[in-house]
């Protein structure tokens, strides 16, 4: 027999109730947990002598309890004659002065101010769903009228979302203080507990209306309050708590190594995010020591973003490499200060054993891993906000290889590195000597000012560029046939710029026109990463696709190459580079409209849906003959190199062989054509052009 109310209605049915404890019986009903679970936080806030108005009561055996603990001034209502009648009968002898009434809660007999405290242990939940939290507002109205100046309503409730919103707005407007206490199960009790956390609110009356709200959140009955400004912000704590109790519930009864669950953890007096913590589990059946059940692994400041962290496949690989049962990877957040290892494992450890697999002893010991027990450095040194793409940051990192970098990220995708170069010393000589000690102890590598470091030219961090670069052995750049020829290439995308001056500096007889959509790019390339255009290397603002289409209109210029390095801000398409619109066959026909009979287009392309990829593939082969594709190697990126020319049918792999030469010609040219000595550039064609495959 199933006594559970089938739909919401019947929460609040006085039909509904009625039945309901006729067909239980004597046998008290509990929601939400009995006396031992609430009793330390009733305590806090009821006072022994207080009068205490308990409403829709039923049979639970909390106002008995309270009774016998001292509490003699409680008046319990309910809606129902049955359990009325049956809670007077059960206490008329041990409990003769313990009271209970049949009353609706939404209108009292009670006189105004009568009360110290009501206490209500889920008729705010039942009541809520009624006539869109009409019957419950009328409550809450009854509850504000009979408590004094003074008193408390403390209501036990599962706080979901228009529960809480109704109640907390309603008090927030009367002017009382509001504060909500998360109750967490016991370690090792989750599989008879609910999902979601139990929480009790406590709302305040005083005599005058607060002109500010008082909104409080506490963990546990003695948690320290952290104090909200809004009542929005009160209601995402809930859901932070409610998501963490459902996670924690779920790690805590099974296992799936598909699945990658990840929750954040805010700074507990500013609310900030502080850590994210992503759960990998091993496979079902994969060999694990008995003493390997759970791991903690510190990921290193300014790493967070590295494949084998950020990706699905890279915390899979890291976690197999670990062999633990369970491997917890947390991630330090910007903007927030670390000490050392020991105080972020210190930080760590009282929740450790939330997130520990099913079955693991209580008592075990959890290590802590890390890179060469390294926390990493993090540096901010410039922040913005863009027009176009919202809020920027400027940050110096230093890498796991010892080296400095710099990077620009932007917030609303803090997960992806926008631009990155290597930063060395402003001398050379002085450069060389550190790099020297970074290679003999790259962990301990001093962190150098950034007022005396400057971006190095010549290495191009993002593995992307690299192979855009390779891929002009196509256009047979360093050739002898080629060595006095112009090169022209048009690149949308500036990024840091990184790309184009590396092309300007280093591709003999090179002229590259860059065409940028945001003004904000172009300033923090400057500013930060030592771009300098000039003749040989002009930017264009505007958008892409409409100076391609201006180009195309205008007649009379054509490109040796045409670079696509622009990412979509559009994430929930299975495509962050480019943007859908600049591979519609359309553009892709005035790109090829725009190039030399040599020419060749470039586009780096990331895309996660296969058969995406798949629609990509065919409208670019639809434009051009020839396409080659290189991998990114531990990224979904992929660059595709597009060439007006035929392939030599039937046997198109003899387009690979004959890349070799160009490679090394590729290679010559690029170290000769350095302007400085002590510059050089940092890449290997042969190497890139190795993996490389025909289409």
């Amino acid at each position: 027999m199933n006594l559970l109310p089938r739909t919401a209605e019947e929460f609040s049915s006085a039909g509904y109730w009625e039945r309901f404890f006729k067909k239980r019986g004597e046998k008290a009903f509990e929601w939400y947990g009995d006396y031992n679970k609430l009793c330390g936080v009733l305590h806090k806030y009821i006072k022994v002598q207080d009068k205490v108005l308990v409403v829709g009561c039923g049979n639970s055996e909390l106002s008995e309890q309270l009774y016998d603990v001292g509490y003699k001034h409680l008046i319990n209502i309910d809606i129902s004659e049955t359990v009325v009648t049956h809670m007077n009968q059960r206490n008329a002898e041990r409990r003769p002065d313990l009271a209970f009434h049949q009353v609706d809660a939404t209108q009292t007999p009670y006189e105004d101010c009568s009360y110290q405290a009501v206490l209500d242990k889920g008729t705010l939940d039942a009541m809520a769903s009624e006539e869109e939290g009409a019957l419950a507002r009328n409550m809450l109205t009854e509850v504000s009228r009979v408590l004094c100046v003074g008193g408390r309503y403390v209501c036990v409730t599962l706080a979901q979302e228009e529960v809480i919103k109704l109640a907390v707005e309603h008090f927030v407007q009367l002017g009382w203080a509001v504060r909500l206490h998360c109750l967490q199960e016991e370690r090792g009790k989750e599989e008879d507990s609910f999902a979601l956390p139990v929480f009790v609110l406590v709302c305040t009356k005083f005599r005058q209306p607060m002109p500010m709200p008082i909104l409080e959140m506490c963990l546990g009955e003695d948690g320290a309050p952290v104090r909200h400004a809004q009542v929005v912000e009160l209601l995402s704590a809930v859901r932070e708590h409610q998501s963490y109790s459902v996670l924690r519930k779920r790690l805590r009864t099974s296992t799936d190594a598909s699945s990658n669950l990840s929750l954040t953890l805010c700074h507990a007096k500013t609310g900030l995010p502080r850590y994210t913590l992503t759960v990998q589990d091993c496979p079902p059946g994969t060999k694990v020591p008995r003493s390997n059940q759970f791991a903690i692994f510190i990921v290193p400041q300014g790493s967070e973003t590295a494949w084998l962290y950020s990706s699905s496949e890279g915390r899979r690989q890291l976690a197999a490499s670990a062999n633990f049962r369970r491997l917890v990877i947390v991630a330090m957040h910007r903007n927030q200060e670390y000490t050392d290892m020991q105080s972020v494992q210190s930080e760590l450890s009282p929740m450790v054993m939330d997130l520990a697999p099913p079955g693991m002893p209580v008592n075990q010991q959890v290590p802590f891993l890390s890179v060469g027990g390294d926390l990493g450095w993090r540096e901010e040194v410039a922040s913005g906000v863009s027009q176009l793409s919202g809020q920027y940051i400027v940050e110096n990192v230093k890498g796991e290889d010892g080296e400095l970098y710099r990077r620009l990220v932007f917030l609303s995708n803090a997960a992806l590195i926008q631009s990155e170069s290597r930063l060395v010393a402003l001398s050379a000589a002085s450069s060389q000597k550190k790099k020297n000690k970074r290679k003999s102890k790259a962990a301990a590598a001093p962190v150098t000012p950034s007022n005396s470091l400057t971006v190095d030219s010549g290495f191009l961090c993002c593995s992307h560029h690299e192979v855009m670069v390779a891929g002009l052995t196509m256009v047979g750049v360093g050739t002898p046939q080629n060595k006095d020829v112009p090169l022209s290439v048009l690149l949308v995308g500036l990024g840091g710029g990184g790309l184009p001056q590396f092309l300007r500096d280093f591709v003999p007889n090179v002229t590259v026109e860059v065409v940028e959509l945001d003004p904000v790019v172009l300033e923090v390339a400057q500013q930060w990463f030592g771009f300098q255009p000039d003749d040989r290397l002009i930017v264009t603002l505007g958008d892409g696709l409409e100076r391609i289409c201006a180009l195309e209109k205008e007649g009379g210029r054509l490109f040796d190459v045409i670079m696509f390095d622009v990412d979509n801000k559009d994430s929930t398409l299975g495509m962050s580079c480019p943007p859908a619109a600049f591979v519609e066959t359309p553009i892709l026909q005035k790109v090829c409209s725009l190039l030399t009979p040599r020419g060749l287009f470039i586009l780096n392309l990331a895309c996660r849906d296969p058969a995406l990829r798949k629609t990509v593939l065919e409208r670019v082969s639809g434009v051009f003959p020839t396409i080659l594709s290189r991998k990114i190697e531990e990224e979904i990126n992929e660059v595709l190199l597009c060439s007006r020319v035929e392939k030599e049918a039937p046997d198109a792999a003899r387009i690979l062989p004959s890349l070799s030469q160009s490679a090394k010609n590729l290679q010559s040219a690029l170290y000769s054509n350095r302007t400085e000595p002590h510059r050089k550039p940092h890449i290997d064609i042969a190497e890139l052009l190795k993996d490389i495959k025909v289409e």
